[in-house]
């Protein structure tokens, strides 16, 4: 006899339909699977063995031929454990319901316990595409997959209570989506706590507003970390499509915390310098999400940046400019979404003290060269704003003012967002940083003066054409948050005035 039941399939961000088909016939006991398993699928024969003895049923003693289909594509994980006991039960004759309209995933522990897996929303999604009704998942999953509207996802603790709700004795109730919390809002980092720095707090507001890639050089003990980590703080609300995007990143990736329903607030990644270019990127056999897709649609800082290994720093180089980053493999080829608002932080020379007003630099020519040569030009000419972050003055650690709080400049980073989501509607640009260069002129009109001084800029700065891009970007959004709809000259100004560390530091010796 044959039985069929459905489960998912994951490749990348893309989910499909994956056939469990179980055969019992006479021969030699044994058990097969087929259809591209990995190991972890293997293994499962042991697994469904020993929970079938352990619930109280009877493991056929004949032989088992279990085919995933599609076979042409590879099946990874655990997440097949409990379609293959469906399917075995009722091969065997031990179970009698109707699962035609329903996929079912999970890992079993000996005992028959569901335990959580990797990926649920994109499968959950997937499985909704395609037609099913019900979809039946581990219980620390289940708030995942409810966020899928128009699909019955049902919390299975352990294969008692499932087999129990196929067979009408009990009735699982689906699982329902958590509601948006405001939990952590007031635990987050507050720029209310920085004493002075207001230039560069300003300088991160911009970069908020319009999603820009930011560097912030200065002397240790200035602050640039602390400023950073706060940046989360300001930052504008997430749409609902941004939440589900990132998301399904999240969950494919296993970072989705356990009983979570969405990613509610822009990630903020932070990995250490000795990162690898494949943890950055993302990679392995089958190539998982890195650190660049798991800051999508939030910020990715790298604090100490010559201190990344150049490899590292330059597979940043084409993900930042595109949007997407892309994984080939000879089992074939991935893309992560990765729209990230790149943040940099580093010290101006090896001692730090370059420039400072009070400390002496101790570091020859030769060594602050080689130092700031380790950053790339090209990487370089994609961070938008150059924020120097000087030394703190002591009048303004003594002070007792409180410095202007997250919230209220999270409401002026929020009023520009709103300016760019009428203005962008329709067109599938998030934001100003990602402004296609066929609309830019369209929507970045400048006044004569503003186009005389970027002009000026222009031919006396040596601008690249993908620099003045991003000037008029970084531009466009200072007059967002004047409400501007021309950029005048007092906003292209300011955006000019950020790219000017480069010539300071990078260019002192020529």
């Amino acid at each position: 006899m044959v039985s069929k039941v459905y489960s998912m399939g994951l490749y990348g961000m893309d989910a499909f339909v994956v056939e469990a088909e179980a055969d019992l016939s006479s021969g030699l006991p044994a058990f097969e699977i087929v259809g591209l398993p990995d190991a972890a699928v293997r293994e499962a024969r042991d697994r469904v063995r020993a929970a079938l003895k352990n619930m109280g049923f009877r493991f056929p003693v004949s032989r088992i031929t279990v085919n995933l289909a599609p076979a042409d594509k590879r099946k990874e994980g655990t997440l097949y454990d409990l379609p293959l006991m469906i399917a075995l039960l009722r091969a065997s004759g031990q179970l009698d319901a109707n699962v035609e309209d329903s996929a079912f995933i999970g890992e079993l522990s000996l005992s028959g316990e569901v335990r959580p897996v990797k990926g649920i929303l994109p499968m959950a999604i997937h499985a909704r595409e395609a037609g099913f009704r019900r979809f039946y998942v581990p219980e620390k999953n289940a708030a995942e997959g409810a966020v899928v509207q128009g699909l019955e996802v049902y919390p299975v603790r352990d294969l008692s209570s499932l087999l129990s709700h196929l067979t009408g004795q009990i009735q699982l109730i689906p699982a329902r989506p958590q509601q948006p919390s405001a939990e952590g809002t007031f635990v987050r980092p507050d720029f209310a706590d920085v004493r002075g720095q207001e230039d560069a707090k300003r300088a991160l507001e911009i970069a908020a507003a319009g999603m820009h890639n930011a560097i912030l050089i200065g002397p240790p003990g200035s602050g640039k970390s602390m400023l950073a980590k706060r940046l989360p703080s300001i930052l504008p609300d997430m749409t609902f499509d941004e939440c589900i995007e990132t998301t399904k990143i999240h969950s494919i990736a296993g970072a989705l915390p356990g009983g979570s329903s969405m990613v509610q607030t822009r990630p903020f990644r932070s990995p250490h310098h000795t990162v690898s270019p494949a943890g950055l990127s993302g990679g392995g056999r089958i190539p998982r999400p890195g650190e660049l897709s798991l800051a999508h649609n939030g910020v990715l800082f790298l604090d100490e940046l010559p201190e990344f290994s150049r490899s590292a720093m330059e597979v940043l180089r084409q993900p930042i400019e595109d949007g997407r980053v892309s994984i080939s493999r000879a089992t074939g080829s991935v893309s992560y979404p990765c729209s990230v608002m790149l943040v940099a932080a580093m010290n101006p020379c090896p001692c730090g003290y370059f420039g400072h007003p009070s400390k002496p630099c101790i570091c020859s020519s030769s060594a602050v060269s080689r130092y700031l040569s380790r950053v790339s030009g090209p990487l370089l000419d994609r961070l938008d704003l150059h924020i120097e972050v000087p030394a703190v003055e002591f009048d303004a650690l003594d002070s007792d003012e409180r410095a202007e709080s997250s919230a209220a400049i999270q409401a002026r980073v929020n009023a520009a967002r709103q300016i760019q989501n009428e203005r962008f509607q329709g067109t599938g640009i998030p934001c100003n940083a990602r402004i296609t260069p066929d609309l830019l002129h369209t929507f970045c009109p400048l006044s004569d003066a503003a186009r005389r001084l970027l002009k000026k800029a222009f031919d006396t700065m040596g601008l690249s054409a993908r620099a003045y891009d991003r000037v008029l970007k970084v531009a466009r959004t200072i007059a967002d948050l004047d409400r501007s709809e021309v950029i005048d000259v007092i906003h292209a100004a300011e955006a000019v005035q950020y790219r000017s560390l480069d010539r300071k530091y990078w260019m002192r010796e020529l």
